[in-house]
């Protein structure tokens, strides 16, 4: 109970973090706040559908903002703190039932040039495109909460800029005006080109013809006004000798106004060839509050024509999208009608209806029912003058039923069950699902899913079934008596779940082992009368070095006197046989769990090699040639030592432990974990640490080469083993300091010189340095440490190729006043009880 309150408590935080963050974002996002600063205070959780829960959960990421202050956010932006409740409760809901239904689902652009090819403005277009409101994350996940307003996208899409074209071929209604440039070109007898620029009196001037006035005129009219006055001049423009073309090429601005709902009302200079729909995106489209299927355009005081974005959105119909001109006027109303959908609908959402529209055109701009919407009955909540109500519509009254402003639809799921399922598992061929027909019987269902397996457990099989009150019973059965018609066949009702194992699934899974002089051991699976000399050959034969004699299997013993102390726990047999695995002698039969170990021929070695590097006359690795061969018999053997072998510097290194060796790898263990003790009380954090690792992998052996030398075969004189490493240097001249001196560094050996004198050629010790705690690392691997002598240290020799080591003092904490606080008033406990025992 504990973690489930633990676990509601910690989603509930996340929950309560978002929301407040993501309402912290939208107060500082400026169309928002334009539209409805209090966009949450119409939230009704009970409400939302499913999808926008799960779509909101999945949106959602947590704050570090503390909980209350995310509460206060959330009620100041308009949710009430009951709201808050039950979001947070039906978040929790929704998860749990995500969690059930998972533990019961079945595992099976260039610069433009000007002129007529690359037409620009002179001015800079107004618009709100270049203002971009934020689109994190969290703005997603709020709007999750509430239902988005079809079409509202359109004018907050980035991608989507409804900019005029400005390199379109000139259109023949187009009406010339001030500023704009007109084109001229002549070309056949006569070649002449004018670029003119409309005048504010509305006229060009033509060389050798004078004014012409063309403001207000078609693109189609003022070329001919231009041609009858051109003939004048150019005379082969009436017998076809010479042409005329005549374009527009940069084009004039108009103002254009936009009131009512609209993000961003105003006046907006706009290219001449901007429509309506240019002017509503460069102003940020309808508010929340705006009509988007009633839009007036506005000329001369009259109102010209309605625009309703429906018809782009649903069709991709722009009648009315008419060439706007200037000074017309764009007035977006407040709606009239808006309907909400959600739940099994393509896309829910808020909608705009006609009064002439009907549920039915509600349910095309929602795209129409998904695949497992329930479209027998729709529920709706509707707004009386005094309360909300709930009403039910069929199917057939979809076409006549109309929706009224305000109605909330839901499209609910189909029933997450089936009617007429059945379902088998186990030792069968082919297990599933599959269909109950009237009067099914068990029998049936295991033909239908092809029989059972051989294997198949025939005494007993189980049907789990639901009670008509959902709870769950087991009903048992004869499989085998079922089948050959003994036992009375079982009449499967829905939802019924047959299970029939295997005789496998039953008992414990039998395997056999094989270690020792084996190529491949380990284990494997037991068969039935399987042989010793068949297991061998299933791990690969024998070894070289393997014998084939004593050949020892331990078996369990299942009848042992749990009342005797000298019970037997194992059964052992020695078994010889033929090392060729010949038919040759009576087969040893294997039982389940025999553990079988494959002994070595007395007296069979494998060779083991060492190497001497360094000074030595023949250096390389060398073959162990008996058990007790020593360190001289190597050196020996390798021609003894050069003349500048430095023998106090001779050092064995002995390979790491075998992990196949317990005993010695358990002692390796205690070595570093004693050598990193070490490394706490110096503390030191780099030196002894590689130290340690060092001594598990490679063992420095500190040798006296000397006295092995001069008393072969003697106590110093150690046995060589496998992978040992001789290390004879030459003559070392350098000392090396290290540690928690103020200048590490590499000294020149001067013989007489002592350990204090090196510190000093190194700067001496630090502030921080563990005097009583130096030590010296020989060249041979041998350490020896500084010792105490009643108040001074007494430090060890210095040798040639030697490391002088100072480690660092440990941090001390300092003790706290709370601490200093707990011992005055442990010890002041303490001399009150010795007070009342002294007077007792």
């Amino acid at each position: 109970m504990t973690l489930i309150k633990s676990d509601i408590l910690s989603r509930s935080k996340e929950i309560i973090s978002l929301l407040a963050l993501l309402v912290l974002i939208s107060i500082s996002a400026p169309t928002w706040a334009q539209v409805n600063p209090q966009r949450m205070g119409n939230v009704r959780v009970d409400e939302l559908s499913d999808d926008q829960v799960r779509s909101f959960m999945r949106q959602s990421e947590a704050n570090g903002m503390g909980d209350d202050q995310l509460e206060q956010i959330a009620q100041a932006r308009g949710m009430s703190p009951e709201e808050i409740r039950k979001l947070r409760e039906r978040v929790e809901k929704i998860k749990k039932g995500d969690r059930r239904k998972s533990d019961q689902s079945d595992p099976n652009k260039g610069q433009p040039r000007g002129g007529i090819d690359g037409r620009q403005l002179n001015y800079e277009m107004d618009s709100l495109s270049k203002q971009k409101d934020p689109n994190t994350e969290a703005e997603k996940a709020l709007m999750e909460l509430r239902s988005k307003i079809f079409g509202a996208d359109l004018f907050k899409n980035s991608n989507l800029t409804f900019e005029p074209n400005l390199n379109m071929a000139t259109p023949k209604n187009y009406v010339i005006g001030p500023n704009d440039e007109i084109l001229i070109d002549i070309y056949g007898n006569s070649e002449v080109s004018y670029n003119l620029k409309v005048s504010p009196e509305g006229t060009i001037n033509i060389q050798y013809v004078g004014l012409i006035p063309v403001s207000g005129l078609t693109i189609e009219a003022a070329t001919s006004r231009i041609r009858s006055r051109l003939i004048s001049v150019y005379k082969g423009l009436g017998n076809g000798s010479t042409s005329l073309n005549i374009a527009i090429g940069n084009i004039r601005s108009i103002k254009v106004i936009l009131i009512g709902e609209v993000v961003k009302p105003g006046t907006y200079t706009l290219p001449s060839l901007a429509n309506v729909f240019n002017a509503l995106y460069s102003s940020g489209g309808p508010t929340e509050n705006g009509s988007f299927r009633a839009i007036e355009l506005i000329r001369g005081g009259k109102k010209i024509a309605v625009i309703d974005i429906y018809d782009f959105l649903m069709r991709g119909e722009i009648a009315n999208n008419l060439r706007l001109q200037d000074q017309d006027i764009i007035r977006l109303p407040v709606y009239q009608s808006r309907i909400e959908i959600v739940g099994e609908v393509k896309r829910p959402g808020i909608f705009e209806l006609l009064p002439e529209e009907s549920f039915k055109d509600l349910l095309s701009f929602a795209g129409d029912f998904t695949e497992n919407a329930f479209k027998a009955r729709i529920k709706v909540l509707k707004n009386t003058d005094t309360e909300r109500k709930i009403a039910d519509i069929g199917t057939d009254s979809f076409s006549e039923y109309k929706p009224s402003s305000g109605d909330k639809y839901f499209v609910d799921r189909v029933l997450e069950r089936f009617a007429n399922r059945v379902s088998i598992e186990g030792s069968i061929f082919r297990p599933g699902q599959y269909e109950l027909k009237p009067g099914m019987k068990l029998s049936e269902l295991i033909k239908k899913a092809e029989g059972l397996k051989e294997e198949a457990f025939m005494e007993r099989g189980y049907i789990t079934r639901l009670k008509p009150d959902n709870q769950v019973e087991v009903l048992s059965f004869n499989v085998a008596g079922v089948l050959n018609g003994t036992s009375a066949d079982i009449r499967l009702l829905r939802e019924d779940v047959i299970n029939i194992s295997s005789i496998f699934d039953l008992k414990e899974e039998y395997t056999l082992s094989i270690d020792g002089e084996i190529r491949t051991p380990g284990s494997f699976p037991y068969a039935e009368n399987i042989t010793l000399e068949e297991l061998i050959i299933q791990a690969g034969g024998f070894t070289e070095g393997a014998t084939a004699r004593r050949i020892e299997v331990s078996r369990r013993v299942k009848n042992s006197d749990v009342l005797s102390q000298s019970a037997v726990t194992a059964e052992v047999f020695q078994v010889d046989i033929d090392r060729d695995l010949k038919f040759s002698r009576e087969a040893f039969v294997l039982l389940p769990f025999d553990i079988v170990s494959i002994r070595n021929i007395s007296g069979y070695e494998v060779q083991r090699q060492v190497n001497i590097q360094g000074e030595v006359l023949y250096p390389g690795a060398y073959t162990i040639l008996n058990k007790d061969e020593r360190i001289s018999d190597i050196v020996k053997r390798a021609g003894g030592l050069t003349a500048l072998a430095f023998i106090p510097g001779a050092s064995l290194k002995r390979p790491g432990v075998s992990t196949s060796d317990k005993d010695s790898l358990e002692m390796a263990k205690d070595k570093l974990n004693k050598i990193k003790r070490l490394q706490a009380s110096v503390g030191d954090s780099t030196y002894v640490d590689q130290q340690a690792e060092e001594s598990v992998n490679n063992t420095n052996v500190g040798i006296n080469l000397e006295k092995i030398l001069a008393s072969p075969r003697s106590g110093y004189d150690l046995i060589m083993e496998e992978g040992d490493i001789i290390t004879i240097p030459k003559q070392l001249q350098t000392i090396k300091v290290s540690g928690e001196v103020l200048s590490p560094v590499t000294i020149v050996y001067e013989k007489g010189k002592g350990f204090k004198n090196y510190i000093s050629q190194s700067g001496g010790f630090s502030d921080r340095s563990l005097k009583r705690r130096s030590y010296i690392l020989y060249a041979n691997g041998s350490v020896k440490s500084t010792r105490k002598i009643i108040f001074f240290n007494n430090y060890p020799s210095v040798d040639p190729g030697a490391e002088i080591f100072v480690p660092k003092k440990v941090d001390k904490r300092p003790t706290s006043a709370a601490e200093i606080v707990g011992i005055s008033g442990g010890l002041a406990s303490l001399a009150v009880i010795i007070l009342n025992l002294i007077r007792q």
